[in-house]
């Protein structure tokens, strides 16, 4: 007989007991799941033998895999519809939702571009309008593209002159891309089209544009077929794109990444080559001189370079070569050996996050304990100046030109919403461009920035936001989310999303764990490769940080994360499955076997390590969430997320997962996966309206498991 904490949870589960039948749930309230076929399909690694039954999972495009998606949809939606508030969260949502956001401001010439969203549209809408003071009016609306707003749009780059400007459209959320190009001052789409571009944007040079492009799949392997072979293209106005010339391709790596960047003078082009997402290789031309041939400036693949802009012949980079936590330096490409290098800007305590030039001068943007600080200098280093911002939060979609007096940027933290500010180089006073509209009163919440000690001692700084006063007394609904990989920050940003939860006395808790980039790459390093436990390990300590001092209890605590952050979820609940109530592993990398064989999954090899070294094999095993859900083990109330055009983690991660997780859990809490149609990598070209859906679908799973009936502010 269950035993149930509350009157809610005891409520929802007499609800579920009315529609037994259609609910497929037996009398002892453990869920019958669509039946998962298992193959005997084993591998052999270094000796140990590894059984893989769900291998057919992997073909995606398989008749037995669509039905198997059809069937859990299906099981999923039948478990979700008969949650009795899940209508009035959505509708919550909604309203949350429903006000108007500004993104991506830049001057193009005389013309302002910047993205508008009104409303719930489902896609950002291109505006320009004639300086400051102009009307502004439709540029691109992506809205017109498809019906269901499937397909996003966003800008890729502008010619120098500031005529030309080129975008990206994304279907369904896929990486792939169709680069097009418009006439900044009629509006007028160009016939360019550039086909299977991934990551990178365009980089003008006269009337041209440099561009990287993967070679076309096979039919029907679009998604899950490995991507190599990237080459640099030139691409000249009005010429078809078989006719682009080849400007360069890796014979030595066909594992690569390549990307392309001019200068704004047009003075050089710099090619950046890397096998990972770690560290790069740097080429550059003298496109002022008539030779071809590119010349190596940094030698790959132990640190990254960055140049920001050039002085005469010399290159202003940032890098983390001599400092864990970046620089400014300043290379002659007459003499650009190490003992030629002029520091501008010395390392800092904190880390560099990204540096930039505009109107003559040189910005850095800094982490001080995962929030933002921006100084600005002159180009030599000299005259530090702070910029004042708004709030403690962070800065993003920083856009600035070398003849322009002004930089527009974009700000926001957990309690203010996301607005684009205007600073003024000369008088060094930043004002409110664009402000978005929020329904939210802000002032009612509070972000507090806390540490705990991790397994092994080391202090991990944690945001948590909530409401004004609230008691500690382990009553308050949790969601603790994470990512901790890839040397990726996790600074404060405005989610309306996530006041859904507030509103119900919840908290919102996101710990800078190891493995991010907040402290630089010392912290980077302790989660990754072999330390990756750490970042699994301050995770849950964060979980038991949250239950001691009763900020909640484990009943109360949802975790979530995803990608990388997946992985983060799938990996702590198999290793704790007792501390949470609720896991959301959404997109995530589950399978760390075989993730090197699909996409561009051989690039995080760097971040892993790989099945294929007897090295890194018995480590991967060890924390595969896959390869560690354990039979007779009472696992969270599980919600995996996926999609089926994800062409980054292909959803046979979660597929796998799922399917093992189901087919293993041992007590009565359910174990759905959700799958979206025709979206993508997580948020990756989402529509508008899909991220309500989804939004709507996670907060009810977590709150009708937690035993929860929320209360809404109308």
């Amino acid at each position: 007989m269950l035993f149930f904490k509350n009157m809610n949870a005891l409520l929802n589960k007499i609800l579920l007991a009315g529609i037994t039948l259609l609910f497929s749930i037996n009398i002892f309230g453990q869920l019958k799941y669509p039946v998962t076929k298992q193959i005997d399909q084993v591998d052999d690694y270094f000796g140990t033998k590894i059984s893989d039954p769900y291998r057919w999972l992997e073909n995606d495009t398989s008749s037995e895999t669509k039905t198997w998606v059809q069937n859990q949809q299906q099981f999923t939606e039948n478990y979700l519809s008969k949650i009795s508030f899940r209508n009035d969260l959505r509708n919550r949502y909604k309203a949350l939702m429903d006000y108007t956001k500004y993104y991506d401001a830049f001057k193009a010439g005389d013309y302002i571009i910047f993205s508008k969203q009104e409303g719930i549209q489902n896609q950002s809408v291109i505006y320009i309008q004639k300086g400051f003071t102009g009307e502004p009016k439709v540029f691109i609306d992506p809205n017109l593209l498809s019906a269901d707003g499937s397909v996003s749009l966003e800008l890729d780059g502008i010619s120098k002159d500031k005529k030309y400007i080129s975008y990206h459209t994304n279907k369904g959320g896929s990486d792939w891309r169709i680069m097009h190009v418009m006439e900044v001052r009629t509006q007028k789409k160009l016939p360019d089209e550039i086909n299977w571009t991934k990551f990178d944007g365009a980089s003008w040079h006269g009337l041209g544009f440099y561009y990287s492009v993967y070679d076309k799949p096979d039919v029907g392997t679009e998604f899950t077929a490995k991507n190599n072979s990237n080459k640099i293209y030139f691409h000249k106005l009005g010429d078809i794109q078989e006719k682009d010339s080849l400007i360069y391709e890796d014979k030595e790596y066909k594992n690569v990444y390549v990307s392309a960047q001019v200068t704004e003078d047009e003075h050089y082009l710099l090619l950046y080559k890397s096998i990972g997402t770690d560290g790069v290789e740097l080429l550059y031309k003298d496109l002022y001189k008539p030779s071809k041939e590119f010349q190596i400036l940094f030698k790959g693949f132990n640190h990254e370079y960055y140049v920001l802009n050039n002085i005469h012949d010399s290159l202003l980079v940032n890098t983390n070569d001599g400092a864990d936590n970046f620089r400014i330096i300043l290379v002659d490409t007459k003499h650009p050996e190490k003992t030629n290098w002029k520091e501008i800007v010395p390392e800092k305590p904190e880390k560099l996050e990204q540096a930039f030039t505009g109107g003559g001068q040189l910005f850095c943007s800094y982490l001080k304990d995962a929030s933002t600080r921006i100084y600005q200098y002159n180009t030599d280093g000299t005259s530090e100046q702070e910029i004042k911002l708004p709030d403690i939060g962070s800065v993003s979609g920083i856009n600035c030109f070398n003849n322009d007096p002004d930089i527009f940027y974009e700000f926001s933290s957990y309690t203010f919403p996301v607005s684009v500010f205007r600073y003024n180089i000369t008088t060094r006073k930043s004002e409110v461009f664009k402000k978005s509209g929020c329904k939210i009163n802000t002032n009612d919440y509070i972000t507090e920035q806390v540490f705990y000690s991790s397994k092994d001692g080391t202090k991990v700084p944690m945001f948590l936001v909530h409401k004004k006063g609230i008691k500690l007394d382990a009553s308050h609904p949790t969601l603790l989310y994470g990512y901790g990989g890839f040397n990726i920050s996790l600074p404060p940003h405005f989610s309306t999303s996530n006041f859904v939860l507030l509103e119900q006395n919840g908290i919102y808790a996101v710990p800078n764990i190891r493995g991010g980039g907040e402290y630089g790459v010392k912290w980077h390093k302790a989660g990754y490769l072999l330390n990756k436990q750490n970042v699994f390990d301050d995770f849950i300590a964060a979980a038991d940080y949250l239950i001691n001092n009763k900020y909640t209890t484990k009943d109360l605590l949802a975790i979530s994360g995803g990608s990388n952050g997946g992985l983060l979820i799938g990996a702590v609940m198999t290793q704790r499955p007792e501390l949470f109530k609720v896991a959301l592993p959404d997109v995530g990398v589950m399978d760390m076997l075989r993730f090197q064989k699909f996409t561009v999954g051989w690039g995080w090899m760097g971040e892993y390590g790989s099945s294929d070294s007897a090295k890194y094999f018995p480590y991967l095993l060890k924390y595969s969430p896959l390869h560690n859900i354990k039979k007779g083990v009472d696992y969270p109330a599980t919600m995996v997320m996926t999609a089926d055009h994800d062409d980054r983690v292909v959803p046979a991660h979660s597929y796998k997962f799922a399917a093992t997780l189901q087919a293993k859990q041992s007590g009565t809490d359910p174990v759905l996966i959700r799958i979206d149609i025709n979206q993508g990598h997580g948020a990756s070209g989402s529509s508008l309206s899909n991220a309500i859906n989804e939004g709507t679908d996670k907060w009810s799973f977590m709150f009708f498991n937690m035993g929860i009936i929320p209360k809404f502010i109308q």
